[in-house]
């Protein structure tokens, strides 16, 4: 969550009730998974890594609002972030791409092909690994699951590519 937080700090700074905003969106129908204390328990966290700064903009009727903006180290963390090939969830990755697309801070097409160079070079070594295996070994279901979720993940990825490449 923190990283999605600091990539969409890096299009404009905002308050939290505008990250949770665009967070909710970007989830679509998967928004009530989002608690809705997440982003103000993250953008805290962030303030006291000196990853953002906040600054108390007020308002005439309504009580002072904090406005997050990012630091330098915030701005360095999402570089890395955007660059980095580990697959935890698919859901993880698409706000990476919404992040990074309603920032401007890469192509999403082409973060979808890192992805993909990495993911290839995972199926291969399970595949490879499949077939060091003895014949009848119990270890090939595993591995066999391991290249089936590799596969599907994969075929996502196309539909990611062929989603940003139509925008």
């Amino acid at each position: 969550m923190q990283d999605v937080v600091l990539a969409l700090l890096a299009k404009e700074p905002s308050h939290g009730y505008e990250l949770r905003a665009r967070l909710q969106e970007a989830l679509g129908p998967l928004r009530d998974a989002l608690n809705a204390g997440q982003v103000y328990v993250t953008l805290t966290r962030l303030e006291k890594a000196g990853m953002v700064t906040a600054e108390h903009v007020g308002q005439a009727d309504r009580p002072d609002r904090k406005v997050y903006a990012l630091t330098a180290e915030g701005q360095q963390r999402v570089r890395t972030w955007l660059a980095d090939v580990s697959w935890s969830r698919p859901t993880e990755f698409h706000l990476k791409l919404i992040a990074a697309a309603a920032a401007r801070l890469a192509d999403p097409v082409e973060i979808v092909d890192l992805q993909r160079r990495e993911l290839l070079r995972r199926l291969a070594d399970a595949q490879r690994a499949a077939l060091t295996e003895p014949e009848g070994a119990a270890s090939t279901l595993l591995l066999e699951g391991v290249v089936l979720r590799l596969e599907a993940d994969l075929r996502w990825l196309d539909a990611c590519a062929h989603y940003w490449e139509t925008r």
